[in-house]
């Protein structure tokens, strides 16, 4: 982050309207929309480099790195266009094609893109029947995407049980007038969607095998769920609610690494007069009489605030900086009862050539071709693969073939190498446990062993990949909890259950972004529409906070 965007604690105001503790994109988010409006603010970040988990980072010399979020489409086009992002240096490549799966010992692959005519073509190879069905399940998808999607933009609906019938009428009326007209056909699969496994749900539209597990990944990944549980057929709805530049569904790899997105929404909360500052550890948020005052630093100084943000996860804000607070038992137990399991390592891995996939060799040692530039998906060529690395990971072990989504963004974005000709590697792995089996500790010896038994399944898809690798670092779920503060080491802040979703997210209590204490708002990925980077949390509490004032 560029030093004349952030500021040294010693150039803190004695007061702010707003102080948001946590510097992660959604706090940024928050910041510029206050600010916007004219509110005096000030950003916290506990590390020295602001971002929270969408940052870049030089891990390795003449590598930069992703280091935890790694892709673009999820982000809120309203935020782009409200905050101006391009014009404070947002930029990214909307890939295509996006999807490649290499089959171990074979020369066949799956590829997809937004070619139809190609990806038909491509899962001709394995189904004729599913070639056609393809266009199909893509437009319906699409459809339900359509009829819901604002209520990834708007506060959930909060129930009081106390209010009147028509009062709850009336909320129910305004929730079914933000829907878009639905289908028969749509309401039965959205159904679908949101209470079948995975599996059941690519039983019903394919036959092949690398295809469903294909699509399937984007059920699990980052859920502590095999493919045959409940709750992921939602997951995947969540992972295609996205889309680019008016482009449903596209994903991107964006110039600079996830960074450029924090210093992008950086840039345009300065822009609009937010103060951003950064090695500044909050230890508590202060309470006076129900009201949120202000916060304590960790060296023992106090920030005085008329409203506070917290961008951390429910479990940091109420358990760590108001642990002291006295809080309802009713929310301090559902608080308590939030699931922030995660299978998730992220490993990143510098190298020194472009991986050579044997089903589709490079024509020469440096060449990119263009499934370098997509997900790659490793251990995906039928569902019990995933089952089985999910039986794995209940058992406290770690996957034997663990399922791995691989990305080149280098082969796009020369700009986070400094040589020619090398590479960076984004490695999402699951599944892994947060504590292993008998007792078992993620130590440094650990996450190396784990890292070369992943770097072994790759080679088997890519022969050369280990004997490029220049270096690399391991993020299990222990070492994700400690560097970004994410509860488990759980991406979303939170699993994205549905027992933990709209206005259950991440609480009945907390559904609309305001908590019991006066001035005082929860803004991140544990909040609604929760993880992934949106910008909805975000915007949404900072709306939310304008309209209450």
């Amino acid at each position: 982050m560029a030093s004349r965007l952030t500021r040294q604690v010693t150039q803190l105001k004695s007061k702010y309207d707003v102080v948001i503790v946590g510097g992660g994109h959604n706090g940024l988010t928050a910041a510029a929309y206050l600010a916007k409006a004219g509110r005096k603010v000030a950003v916290l970040e506990q590390r020295h480099i602001l971002g929270g988990a969408a940052v870049t980072e030089e891990i390795v010399p003449g590598f930069r790195f992703s280091r935890a979020s790694y892709l673009l489409s999820l982000f809120r086009p309203q935020v782009i266009a409200d905050l101006h992002l391009k014009k404070h240096g947002l930029r990214y490549h909307i890939r295509d094609p996006s999807s490649f799966t290499p089959i171990r010992d074979s020369n066949k692959s799956l590829l997809l893109g937004r070619n139809m005519a190609a990806n038909q073509a491509s899962i001709a190879q394995f189904s004729k029947n599913d070639a056609q069905a393809y266009p199909l399940y893509e437009k319906r998808l699409e459809e339900i995407v359509k009829s819901i999607e604002s209520l990834f933009d708007s506060v959930p609906l909060k129930i009081d049980p106390q209010e009147s019938k028509i009062a709850t009428l009336k909320k129910l009326l305004t929730l079914y007038n933000q829907l878009k007209p639905v289908k028969m056909d749509n309401v039965r699969d959205l159904y679908e969607l949101l209470t079948a496994p995975i599996s059941k749900v690519m039983n019903k539209w394919f036959e092949s095998d690398v295809l469903k597990a294909t699509l399937a990944t984007d059920g699990v990944i980052g859920f502590a769920a095999g493919p045959h549980n409940l709750g992921t057929g939602y997951v995947l709805l969540h992972h295609v609610m996205g889309g680019l530049d008016g482009i449903p569904g596209v994903w991107g790899i964006v110039y600079g690494g996830m960074g450029s997105v924090s210093t992008s929404l950086a840039k345009a909360a300065v822009s609009y007069g937010a103060e951003l500052f950064t090695d500044a550890g909050v230890s508590s948020i202060l309470i006076d009489d129900g009201k949120a005052v202000g916060v304590k630093f960790e060296n023992g100084t106090e920030l005085a605030a008329d409203m506070v943000f917290s961008n951390l996860t429910p479990h940091a804000t109420f358990n760590q900086l108001l642990k002291d607070e006295t809080i309802d038992r009713d929310l301090r137990r559902k608080i308590d009862l939030i699931d922030y399991e995660s299978p998730v390592c992220k490993i990143n891995v510098a190298l020194s050539e472009i991986p050579n996939f044997s089903a589709v060799p490079n024509p020469s040692t440096h060449a990119i071709l263009p499934h370098h530039q997509t997900t790659i998906h490793i251990n995906c060529e039928n569902m019990e693969l995933l089952d089985s690395a999910y039986t794995d990971y209940q058992q406290g072990h770690w996957s034997r073939k663990p399922a791995i989504e691989l990305t080149l963004p280098s082969s796009v974005d020369r700009t986070i190498v400094d040589n020619e000709h090398t590479h960076v590697g984004l490695i999402f792995s699951q599944y892994t446990p947060f504590q292993l089996a008998g007792g078992k500790q993620w130590t440094e010896e650990t996450k190396h062993e784990y890292a070369k038994h992943v770097f072994n399944e790759i080679d088997a898809y890519a022969p050369n990949f280990s004997k490029s690798i220049v270096g690399y670092e391991v993020l299990p779920p222990p070492e994700l909890q400690k560097l970004f503060n994410l509860t488990g080491g759980n991406i979303f802040h939170g699993s994205m259950s549905l027992d933990q979703l709209y206005f259950l997210r991440p609480s009945d209590q907390l559904a609309n972004y305001a908590t019991p204490f006066e001035g005082l708002y929860l803004c991140g990925s544990g909040a609604h529409p929760g993880g992934g980077v949106t910008g909805s949390p975000g915007r949404l509490a900072a709306l939310t906070a304008l309209k209450q004032l």
